[in-house]
């Protein structure tokens, strides 16, 4: 049982990338999935949440109008789509699953301890 998050890379401001989160071992339906990152010194954070059947959805103001995340469970993924990137977006970008299936646990913590897996995080780098 593993996820896994890809795609990360460097850009310039204003760039874009599309973060990818897999599953093996077991189906991402049922699952609330959520994207977190961290950077240097920082504690780990919210970015962004989408509900086991795709209808509710969860942005951090911080990426609000910038961020889209999407699933397409016949492919067991969830992508982050990230479009004019700051250098304040730098990070290692995690995603995580939540059996509870609800953005809710976002948008109320988020307590990372309710996610029930982890992917081992992707780098991103913004330069100015």
């Amino acid at each position: 049982v593993q996820l896994q998050a890809s795609g990360g890379g460097t850009v310039q401001a204003g760039g874009s990338l599309r973060l990818s989160c897999t599953a093996s071992g077991f189906s991402l339906d049922y699952y609330a999935i959520g994207w977190f990152r961290q950077a240097p010194g920082k504690e780990r954070e919210g970015v962004s949440c989408i509900g086991a059947y795709g209808g509710s959805t969860f942005y951090a103001d911080s990426v609000k109008g910038r961020f889209t995340i999407s699933r397409d469970n016949a492919k067991n993924m969830v992508y982050l789509q990230m479009n004019s990137l700051k250098p304040e977006d730098t990070a290692v970008y995690y995603c995580a699953a939540d059996a509870s299936g609800s953005v809710a646990t976002m948008e109320i913590g988020p307590d990372l301890s309710l996610y029930d897996y982890w992917g081992q995080g992707t780098q991103v780098t913004v330069s100015s």
